[in-house]
Protein backbone atom coordinates (compact mmCIF):
# COMPACT_ATOMS: atom_id res chain seq x y z
CA UNK A 1 0.00 0.00 0.00
CA UNK A 2 1.55 3.85 -0.62
CA UNK A 3 -0.27 6.61 0.72
CA UNK A 4 0.88 10.27 -0.85
CA UNK A 5 -0.16 14.03 0.67
CA UNK A 6 0.45 16.78 -0.99
CA UNK A 7 -0.79 20.34 -0.44
CA UNK A 8 -1.68 21.67 -3.78
CA UNK A 9 -2.23 25.01 -3.28
CA UNK A 10 -5.42 24.76 -5.41
CA UNK A 11 -6.70 21.63 -7.32
CA UNK A 12 -8.20 23.08 -10.43
CA UNK A 13 -4.79 25.18 -10.84
CA UNK A 14 -3.13 21.79 -10.59
CA UNK A 15 -5.24 19.34 -11.87
CA UNK A 16 -3.32 18.08 -14.94
CA UNK A 17 -0.17 17.74 -13.08
CA UNK A 18 -1.75 16.09 -9.93
CA UNK A 19 -3.43 13.43 -13.11
CA UNK A 20 0.37 12.96 -14.65
CA UNK A 21 1.59 12.45 -11.17
CA UNK A 22 -0.76 9.67 -10.46
CA UNK A 23 0.00 8.73 -13.79
CA UNK A 24 3.67 7.58 -12.87
CA UNK A 25 2.62 7.59 -8.97
CA UNK A 26 -0.33 4.97 -8.81
CA UNK A 27 -0.65 5.20 -5.17
CA UNK A 28 -3.35 3.74 -3.17
CA UNK A 29 -4.66 6.75 -1.92
CA UNK A 30 -3.56 10.60 -2.20
CA UNK A 31 -4.07 13.11 -0.04
CA UNK A 32 -4.76 16.67 -0.98
CA UNK A 33 -4.54 20.08 1.24
CA UNK A 34 -5.41 23.77 -0.22
CA UNK A 35 -7.50 22.15 -2.57
CA UNK A 36 -9.26 25.81 -2.51
CA UNK A 37 -12.80 25.00 -4.17
CA UNK A 38 -16.26 24.41 -2.90
CA UNK A 39 -17.41 20.99 -2.91
CA UNK A 40 -19.79 21.40 -6.13
CA UNK A 41 -16.85 22.78 -7.81
CA UNK A 42 -14.30 20.12 -7.13
CA UNK A 43 -13.16 18.65 -11.23
CA UNK A 44 -14.02 15.56 -10.48
CA UNK A 45 -14.43 14.02 -13.95
CA UNK A 46 -11.00 13.96 -14.88
CA UNK A 47 -10.29 11.95 -11.79
CA UNK A 48 -13.37 9.90 -11.74
CA UNK A 49 -12.82 8.87 -15.18
CA UNK A 50 -9.31 7.65 -14.59
CA UNK A 51 -11.06 5.21 -11.55
CA UNK A 52 -10.58 6.83 -8.74
CA UNK A 53 -12.88 7.39 -5.83
CA UNK A 54 -13.08 11.26 -4.43
CA UNK A 55 -14.21 12.41 -1.23
CA UNK A 56 -14.16 15.90 -0.67
CA UNK A 57 -14.21 18.82 2.16
CA UNK A 58 -13.99 22.26 0.15
CA UNK A 59 -14.48 25.81 0.63
CA UNK A 60 -14.18 28.78 -1.71
CA UNK A 61 -10.41 30.53 -2.35
CA UNK A 62 -9.24 29.11 1.19
CA UNK A 63 -8.12 25.49 2.75
CA UNK A 64 -10.12 22.45 1.65
CA UNK A 65 -8.87 18.50 1.63
CA UNK A 66 -9.64 15.82 -0.56
CA UNK A 67 -9.05 11.84 -0.60
CA UNK A 68 -8.43 10.66 -3.91
CA UNK A 69 -8.57 6.52 -3.82
CA UNK A 70 -7.98 3.38 -6.42
CA UNK A 71 -10.49 1.44 -4.10
CA UNK A 72 -13.71 3.20 -2.11
CA UNK A 73 -13.11 4.12 1.36
CA UNK A 74 -14.86 3.31 4.38
CA UNK A 75 -16.48 5.27 7.31
CA UNK A 76 -15.48 8.40 5.75
CA UNK A 77 -15.83 11.70 7.58
CA UNK A 78 -14.53 15.27 7.57
CA UNK A 79 -14.28 17.37 10.17
CA UNK A 80 -13.75 17.06 14.11
CA UNK A 81 -17.34 16.97 14.64
CA UNK A 82 -18.37 13.58 13.76
CA UNK A 83 -15.34 12.03 16.77
CA UNK A 84 -15.85 14.91 19.50
CA UNK A 85 -19.57 16.12 18.80
CA UNK A 86 -19.83 18.07 21.88
CA UNK A 87 -17.21 20.91 20.28
CA UNK A 88 -17.75 23.91 19.47
CA UNK A 89 -18.42 24.28 15.56
CA UNK A 90 -15.76 27.17 15.13
CA UNK A 91 -13.34 24.17 14.69
CA UNK A 92 -14.94 22.65 11.66
CA UNK A 93 -15.96 25.86 9.54
CA UNK A 94 -12.67 25.52 7.95
CA UNK A 95 -11.81 22.48 5.61
CA UNK A 96 -9.22 21.05 7.27
CA UNK A 97 -9.69 17.12 7.90
CA UNK A 98 -10.74 14.46 6.52
CA UNK A 99 -10.46 10.70 7.15
CA UNK A 100 -11.19 7.33 5.50
CA UNK A 101 -10.68 3.52 6.07
CA UNK A 102 -8.82 1.68 3.06
CA UNK A 103 -8.08 -1.86 4.17
CA UNK A 104 -8.25 -1.52 7.82
CA UNK A 105 -6.00 1.61 7.66
CA UNK A 106 -7.32 4.72 9.01
CA UNK A 107 -6.00 7.40 6.86
CA UNK A 108 -6.40 10.95 8.87
CA UNK A 109 -5.99 13.53 6.16
CA UNK A 110 -4.87 17.20 7.82
CA UNK A 111 -3.73 20.81 6.90
CA UNK A 112 -2.97 22.12 10.07
CA UNK A 113 -3.23 26.14 9.90
CA UNK A 114 0.00 28.56 9.34
CA UNK A 115 -0.89 30.95 12.06
CA UNK A 116 0.51 33.90 10.27
CA UNK A 117 2.55 34.93 12.90
CA UNK A 118 3.42 34.56 16.49
CA UNK A 119 1.12 36.02 19.07
CA UNK A 120 -1.43 37.23 16.06
CA UNK A 121 -4.89 35.66 16.35
CA UNK A 122 -4.50 33.34 13.67
CA UNK A 123 -1.81 32.09 16.00
CA UNK A 124 -3.53 31.42 18.78
CA UNK A 125 -6.10 29.85 16.77
CA UNK A 126 -3.59 27.53 15.48
CA UNK A 127 -2.18 26.40 18.97
CA UNK A 128 -5.92 25.66 19.90
CA UNK A 129 -6.54 23.80 16.86
CA UNK A 130 -4.03 21.57 17.47
CA UNK A 131 -5.36 21.02 21.10
CA UNK A 132 -8.50 19.81 19.36
CA UNK A 133 -6.65 17.87 17.51
CA UNK A 134 -5.45 15.77 20.20
CA UNK A 135 -8.61 15.36 21.83
CA UNK A 136 -10.10 14.17 18.44
CA UNK A 137 -6.75 11.66 18.65
CA UNK A 138 -7.08 10.25 21.91
CA UNK A 139 -10.51 9.27 21.06
CA UNK A 140 -10.06 7.88 17.85
CA UNK A 141 -7.12 5.58 19.06
CA UNK A 142 -9.71 4.28 22.12
CA UNK A 143 -11.17 1.98 18.90
CA UNK A 144 -8.54 2.79 16.25
CA UNK A 145 -4.88 0.56 16.06
CA UNK A 146 -3.76 1.94 12.89
CA UNK A 147 -3.60 5.24 11.89
CA UNK A 148 -1.83 6.75 9.14
CA UNK A 149 -2.06 11.00 9.72
CA UNK A 150 -0.60 12.97 7.07
CA UNK A 151 -0.85 16.43 5.27
CA UNK A 152 0.46 19.93 5.86
CA UNK A 153 1.17 20.15 9.50
CA UNK A 154 2.92 23.50 8.85
CA UNK A 155 5.45 22.91 11.36
CA UNK A 156 8.86 21.86 11.25
CA UNK A 157 9.15 20.02 14.31
CA UNK A 158 13.17 20.00 14.08
CA UNK A 159 16.33 22.06 13.14
CA UNK A 160 17.42 19.74 10.60
CA UNK A 161 13.56 20.02 9.21
CA UNK A 162 14.47 23.74 8.04
CA UNK A 163 17.62 24.69 5.74
CA UNK A 164 20.23 26.59 7.59
CA UNK A 165 20.27 29.65 5.74
CA UNK A 166 16.42 30.27 6.41
CA UNK A 167 15.95 32.62 9.68
CA UNK A 168 14.07 30.25 11.24
CA UNK A 169 14.16 31.71 15.02
CA UNK A 170 10.98 33.26 16.35
CA UNK A 171 9.64 32.36 12.65
CA UNK A 172 6.25 30.75 12.19
CA UNK A 173 5.88 26.88 11.95
CA UNK A 174 9.62 26.94 14.23
CA UNK A 175 8.22 28.42 17.34
CA UNK A 176 8.31 26.56 20.50
CA UNK A 177 5.02 26.14 21.26
CA UNK A 178 3.78 24.81 17.84
CA UNK A 179 6.65 22.53 17.96
CA UNK A 180 5.61 21.21 21.82
CA UNK A 181 1.80 21.22 20.48
CA UNK A 182 3.06 18.96 17.41
CA UNK A 183 4.99 16.81 20.28
CA UNK A 184 2.02 17.06 22.62
CA UNK A 185 -0.26 14.89 19.85
CA UNK A 186 2.72 12.43 18.75
CA UNK A 187 3.42 11.54 22.14
CA UNK A 188 -0.06 9.77 22.39
CA UNK A 189 1.86 6.86 20.25
CA UNK A 190 3.03 8.42 16.53
CA UNK A 191 5.76 8.20 14.91
CA UNK A 192 7.41 10.25 12.17
CA UNK A 193 7.76 7.94 9.05
CA UNK A 194 10.13 9.87 6.86
CA UNK A 195 12.84 9.69 9.60
CA UNK A 196 12.48 5.71 10.14
CA UNK A 197 14.75 6.04 6.55
CA UNK A 198 16.26 9.28 6.75
CA UNK A 199 18.02 10.82 9.72
CA UNK A 200 19.99 13.32 7.59
CA UNK A 201 18.60 17.27 7.12
CA UNK A 202 18.44 18.52 3.43
CA UNK A 203 15.28 17.02 2.70
CA UNK A 204 12.41 19.24 2.57
CA UNK A 205 8.65 19.45 1.48
CA UNK A 206 7.99 23.25 1.03
CA UNK A 207 9.63 25.45 -0.64
CA UNK A 208 8.95 29.87 -0.23
CA UNK A 209 7.86 30.83 -4.05
CA UNK A 210 9.84 34.21 -2.94
CA UNK A 211 13.59 34.55 -2.99
CA UNK A 212 14.45 31.44 -5.05
CA UNK A 213 14.21 29.36 -2.37
CA UNK A 214 13.48 25.72 -4.54
CA UNK A 215 16.89 26.37 -7.03
CA UNK A 216 18.57 26.97 -3.54
CA UNK A 217 17.17 24.30 -1.59
CA UNK A 218 16.29 26.61 1.26
CA UNK A 219 13.05 24.72 2.15
CA UNK A 220 11.31 23.06 4.75
CA UNK A 221 9.86 19.90 5.77
CA UNK A 222 6.77 20.59 7.09
CA UNK A 223 4.00 17.77 5.24
CA UNK A 224 4.34 14.55 7.54
CA UNK A 225 3.30 10.95 7.48
CA UNK A 226 2.75 10.18 11.37
CA UNK A 227 2.34 5.98 12.10
CA UNK A 228 0.91 4.46 15.29
CA UNK A 229 2.86 1.57 16.08
CA UNK A 230 1.33 -1.00 13.98
CA UNK A 231 1.59 1.04 10.76
CA UNK A 232 4.99 2.15 11.79
CA UNK A 233 6.55 -1.50 11.81
CA UNK A 234 5.36 -2.08 8.67
CA UNK A 235 6.70 1.17 6.71
CA UNK A 236 8.58 0.06 4.08
CA UNK A 237 9.33 3.18 2.44
CA UNK A 238 9.06 7.47 3.16
CA UNK A 239 10.16 9.41 0.53
CA UNK A 240 9.86 13.31 -0.75
CA UNK A 241 9.38 13.68 -4.44
CA UNK A 242 10.87 17.14 -5.40
CA UNK A 243 10.02 16.36 -9.11
CA UNK A 244 6.79 18.24 -9.28
CA UNK A 245 8.48 21.51 -7.45
CA UNK A 246 10.73 21.34 -10.88
CA UNK A 247 7.12 21.85 -13.27
CA UNK A 248 6.05 25.49 -14.43
CA UNK A 249 3.38 27.04 -12.25
CA UNK A 250 4.24 24.10 -9.65
CA UNK A 251 2.96 24.20 -6.34
CA UNK A 252 4.87 25.52 -3.12
CA UNK A 253 4.53 21.61 -1.82
CA UNK A 254 5.71 18.23 -2.92
CA UNK A 255 4.44 14.84 -2.34
CA UNK A 256 5.79 12.81 0.13
CA UNK A 257 5.03 9.09 0.35
CA UNK A 258 4.98 6.21 2.57
CA UNK A 259 4.52 2.65 1.60
CA UNK A 260 3.64 -0.51 3.63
Amino acid sequence: MKIATWNVNSIRTRLEQVIDWLGQNPVDVLCLQETKVVDADFPRSPLEDLGYHLYVSGQKSYNGVALVSQKPLANVTMGFIPILPEIDPIWDEQKRVITGVIDGVRILNLYVPNGSSIGSEKYEFKLRWLTVLRQYLQTLLSSEPAICMCGDFNIALEARDIHEKVKAENHIMASEAERQALKDILELGFADAFRKFTSEGGHYSWWDYRTAAFRRNQGWRIDHHYLTPTLYDRAASCIIDITPRKLTQPSDHTPVIVEF
